[in-house]
């Protein structure tokens, strides 16, 4: 019989995988495609961006915090524990980078479609460049906590 702990401790593992390696492969090739200046090549990376980050992006959001909890309670680690009540924190505080991240990943697709103005094009995607950088790092504090269990 397979044991729920190592098995979950995989599909928590797997899932941060895919939510960081799923970020750095959309960061990359959007900024990639935004810089190349190539519109239709840009608008082509944005639409698969956008069905890449509901796909999986989105997927690993949700496991995360599942996997997470379920394993916190199976290890016998108090929900109130300090070091887990911070990667809730800056669980959330990458929420509150990424869903508008998401927004304007899809409203640059949808402006590219139309053939909107470079300008606005071009306005969100700092913001979708500069909101990115906290929320890398947020996630590699996360992991350096899952790791370290400080206080533990």
């Amino acid at each position: 019989m397979i044991e729920l702990y190592p098995l979950l401790r995989l599909v928590h593992i797997l899932s941060a995988s895919v939510l960081f390696g799923t970020g750095m492969g959309i960061a990359f090739f959007m900024l990639m495609a935004w810089r190349s200046g190539d519109r239709a090549a840009f608008a082509l990376t944005a639409r698969q961006v956008v069905l890449a980050d509901w796909v999986f992006t989105a997927t690993a959001v949700i496991i995360q915090p599942l996997s997470g909890l379920v394993l916190a309670h199976l290890a016998g680690w108090p929900i109130g524990t300090p070091w887990l009540l911070t990667t809730y924190a800056l669980y959330a505080f990458i929420g509150a980078c990424w869903l508008p991240v998401v927004w304007i990943q899809y409203r640059v697709k949808t402006l590219l479609e139309q053939q909107g103005d470079a300008a606005s094009i071009n306005r969100l995607m700092r913001i979708w460049f500069i909101l990115g950088w906290p929320a890398f790092a947020a996630l590699i504090g996360i992991f350096w906590l899952m790791i370290t269990k400080p206080g533990a």
